[in-house]
């Protein structure tokens, strides 16, 4: 239920399984296999020792991860430039060669030098914010026009410095190049963002007659209201006005509507109207993810102030809510182009266009998006009147095209680390490999997956097609008749269920989140305690959470549960399922909810998305396993209203979340 701690660098890598710290075999390392060898190199790589790496060396001599060795140990020695250099160019385009590269890199930058730096930096294929900080920072010292400019990208991010940036930034503060005005800028977006220590640090950088103290800040930050309640601070100061903003911002968290009942009763006439507007602009945002209805009028407030892209998302969220399509339409249109191009605000801006009586608009926005094979294509078809139409299936990979894409030495190095259970990396070599593939190629290469059982990634390869696919291996179903007996027997419908472990595993029986989910259905360690003791299961053993069917046995009962609780609705199911089922309740109206409006106000981002695959997916393993043509906009129903029993608290022995 929790998203899969991986390392990768795409967003369907969500679905690899986080590294499973094995202890190495007690053998002799001539006793070893291969990869039994691979394993204890790995480990021997964990803890640091360089000895253990050097007699394994033998061992693994033409394996095909022989590179992985000799990456670990260039990883612990301080290996000299010609080593590293060497190691490059004999792996060069692989996973391992741009981790390499990106490390050594780091090193570079930090102790300056800056030749070898410009030499390989244009090598590196992917981005990283502290090698690109470092970059800058040799430009800035080169007095690239430029590079001032693409600073402050980094300056107003809401995170910590790089080290190149940090330099950067020292330099211009020391040369006045940097203002009183934009510190104070960064230490709003820092302490909006619940960076206090950052905050702190950064008034080091004004004047101390001008600074707040570190101690007060970490004071406030911790007690805000305490603070609301007898603002002691100079509000005609700069400091005093920044702390009261911080207590409203880390009050607004928790209660909006406390932090704003301070705001208006006690501190609003202190501010400028610029000042006003951005911290209405703050408030409005934190009571629209807590679904108050006033935020609306709160965001009124905010008048000609800029607004964030994430404010801006949020006043049309709050509007959906309230069904204020006038206000949908107007927060849509402020957005920017990039985000009025999300086909998620292509389909609400159509629903406002027909809910305001322009049918031929709407009807044009939503044919932008209704072929695509997504959430919001799938509802924009709805509105259309389309039947889902699964694409056909194409062709399937010839012989040739197998033989081909499994000589790839990138996907022979993932299988290779798939069977010594090295998931983590096992997946980066597979996408790297897979990356600028065309249709054919990665049908080709998503087939290979599935003959070899690695079922998420083919799934994650088959769904990176184009314009040819195949959706019966995009919505494969591992483990169908295990699931489907259990959904049987909890009267669960069996595409939802697959939905949710597609979701989940993506079908890795043995997968394991980084918060401790386990199996298909990603059952966490209290909820498998819960069920079986609610199923009265005799010798249950967390240890076997991996096992299909007991994971299905524990996942497809709290799953029952959960369908209970939200009356019937696979929607606040699926959120309940993800984010637990006392947020679920909160997050219910006070009155029924369309479905879809309900989905795009979960104020967490990782449910939201959540919900919204599960509930394609259901549709989709609905067509493709049984040739149902099923709308998705009536799956999701109407959420019915919060009950004033448990909209806000857990149930009885109910498992934490």
């Amino acid at each position: 239920m929790r998203a899969i701690s991986v390392i990768m660098i795409r967003a369907e890598a969500i679905f690899a399984v986080a590294l499973l710290a094995l202890p190495a075999p007690a053998l002799a390392v001539q006793e070893l296999t291969q990869d039994e060898a691979v394993l204890a190199a790995r480990d021997a790589f964990n803890a640091g020792d360089r000895v253990k790496l050097g007699k394994l060396a033998g061992k693994l001599d033409g394996h095909v991860l022989d590179s992985y060795l000799e990456y670990w140990r260039l990883r612990l020695e301080n290996a000299p430039a010609g080593e590293v250099r060497a190691f490059l160019a004999s792996n060069p385009g692989t996973p391992l060669a741009e981790l390499l590269r990106r490390e050594w890199l780091k090193l570079l930058g930090s102790k300056g030098q800056w030749d070898l730096f410009r030499a390989e930096y244009p090598a590196l294929a992917g981005d990283d914010p502290e090698v690109a900080c470092y970059a800058l920072q040799d430009r800035w010292e080169r007095q690239e026009p430029a590079a001032s400019a693409e600073f402050r990208n980094f300056w107003n991010a809401p995170r910590e410095l790089p080290e190149g940036c940090a330099r950067i930034a020292d330099a211009m503060l020391k040369a006045g190049r940097l203002g009183v005005p934009e510190i104070w800028n960064r230490f709003r977006i820092l302490t909006d963002a619940n960076l206090t220590p950052a905050a702190r640090r950064l008034m080091e950088s004004l004047p101390r007659d001008q600074a707040l103290d570190g101690k007060r800040i970490s004071a406030v930050a911790r007690s805000p209201v305490e603070f609301l309640r007898n603002p002691q601070a100079d509000l005609s100061t700069t400091a005093g006005r920044e702390l009261a903003i911080l207590a409203l911002s880390q009050a607004a968290h928790s209660d909006p509507q406390l932090a704003v009942r301070y705001w208006d009763g006690k501190l609003r006439e202190a501010f400028s109207p610029q000042d006003r507007g951005y911290v209405w602009g703050m408030l409005a945002t934190h009571g629209a993810r807590a679904h108050l209805p006033e935020a609306l009028d709160w965001f009124d407030e905010i008048g000609n102030a800029p607004q964030s892209e994430e404010q801006l998302v949020w006043r049309a969220r709050i509007a959906l809510r309230q069904e204020n399509w006038i206000k949908v339409k107007a927060a849509i249109e402020r957005m920017s182009p990039l985000a009025k191009n999300d086909p998620a605000w292509i389909y609400w801006l159509g629903r406002a266009e027909r809910a305001l009586g322009n049918p031929s608009e709407a009807q044009a926005l939503f044919a932008r998006v209704a072929g695509e094979h997504h959430y919001y294509g799938l509802l924009a078809a709805d509105e259309l009147g389309a039947a889902l139409q699964v694409p056909p299936r194409t062709l399937p990979p010839t012989s040739e095209e197998l033989a081909e894409v499994a000589e790839i030495p990138g996907l022979q190095r993932a299988l290779a680390l798939y069977r010594a259970d090295l998931r983590a990396e096992g997946t980066l070599e597979w996408i790297w490999s897979i990356r600028g593939m065309d249709d054919r190629r990665l049908l080709a290469a998503a087939e290979l997956a599935r003959r070899n059982e690695v079922w998420d990634r083919a799934i994650g390869t088959a769904d990176r097609t184009v314009a040819t696919h195949d959706f019966s291996v995009r919505y494969l179903a591992p483990y169908r008749d295990v699931l489907a007996q259990h959904a049987r027997a909890r009267e669960l419908e069996e595409n939802w269920v697959l939905g949710v472990v597609r979701q989940e595993s993506r079908f890795v029986a043995d997968a394991r989140s980084s918060s401790g989910a386990t199996g298909l259905m990603q059952v966490m360690r209290s909820t498998a305690q819960w069920s079986a003791m609610k199923l009265r299961m005799k010798q249950f053993n967390r240890s076997r959470l991996s096992e299909p069917d007991v994971n299905a046995t524990l996942g497809t009962y709290y799953l029952r549960y959960v369908l209970n609780d939200g009356g019937g609705s696979p929607v606040l199911a699926a959120a309940a399922y993800n984010a637990g089922p006392t947020r679920a309740r909160r997050w219910r109206g006070t009155r029924p909810l369309e479905g879809a409006i309900f989905i795009e106000t979960i104020p967490f981002g990782e449910t939201r998305d959540y919900v919204k695959k599960v509930m394609a997916n259901t549709v989709y393993y609905a067509a493709v396993l049984s040739g149902e043509s099923v709308s998705l906009k009536p799956r999701l129903g109407t959420i019915p209203p919060r009950s004033p029993a448990n909209g806000l608290v857990a149930m009885r022995g109910e498992p934490a979340r």
